[in-house]
């Protein structure tokens, strides 16, 4: 019996268990609820290169046909009994024909200044006049900011108004990668953005992501605290989720 198969074996001993000594009352339904996240959280302890190394079944879903990769585009999907892990690689700048950042669906860890159909996932944009009133000065220090910001981090594409950077994803470990985006508006002095991971993991019975611990969020607030930029709107306080 492997680790996967024989957690999934204990976890349905605890539920079963547990479940024997809760009364039936009105408090029976929270009790399993703690109880399955309890679980659920348990389940990360198996080796950070369980997920990161696809299974020989990983497929590619489409988003119509799974709910773990709903709102989301380029996904390959691999599951187990016990967890789903989707990545997705089709969401930066260039696969938008409007030429916007895309939006952070509910199933992928991360924020965005477009996102706000989405307030979970919804950051507002950074002002620059702070530092300066010349757009290309910001820019300037933004790179630098983002180079600075993770010893891991690569930038991959640099225009004179648009940055993609790419940084290993910090949490949940050993995964792929998380995807930075900036888009400088200079008419309007402002900087637009999008982090978010392009991998998330799913435990049964949760139906949300696990957590990346708002490491997508910290790391913007990094690149924001050291420029001094301002933030034109309230700010994003992050996910609670495990």
């Amino acid at each position: 019996m492997n680790k996967v198969t024989l957690l999934v074996a204990l976890c349905y001993c605890l539920i079963s268990a547990e479940s024997f000594q809760i009364q039936q009352s009105s408090s029976s339904i929270k009790n399993r609820r703690e109880i399955l996240q309890k679980i659920a959280a348990a389940t990360l302890l198996f080796p950070a290169n369980a997920l990161a190394e696809p299974s020989p079944q990983a497929q590619s879903i489409p988003t119509n046909q799974a709910a773990t990769s709903a709102g989301r585009r380029g996904c390959k999907t691999d599951t187990n009994p016990s967890r789903t892990v989707v990545t997705c690689t089709e969401e930066t700048r260039k696969f938008n024909a409007d030429g916007r950042l895309s939006s952070v669906s509910a199933t992928a860890n991360g924020v965005s200044t477009s996102a706000v159909k989405n307030p979970s996932r919804f950051s507002p944009p950074w002002s620059y006049l702070t530092e300066t009133s010349d757009s290309k000065v910001a820019w300037n220090s933004l790179v630098k900011a983002v180079s600075a910001v993770d010893g891991g981090v690569e930038i991959v594409e640099l225009t004179d108004e648009y940055l993609h950077a790419v940084v290993p994803t910090e949490f949940p470990a050993g995964l792929t990668y998380d995807d930075i985006e900036f888009i400088l508006r200079p008419d309007d002095n402002i900087v637009l953005y999008r982090s978010v991971s392009r991998t998330s993991v799913f435990v049964y019975p949760l139906t949300q992501p696990v957590s990346d611990k708002n490491s997508n969020l910290k790391r913007l607030e990094k690149i924001r605290d050291k420029l001094g930029w301002g933030l034109m709107g309230q700010a994003q306080t992050g996910s609670e989720r495990i």
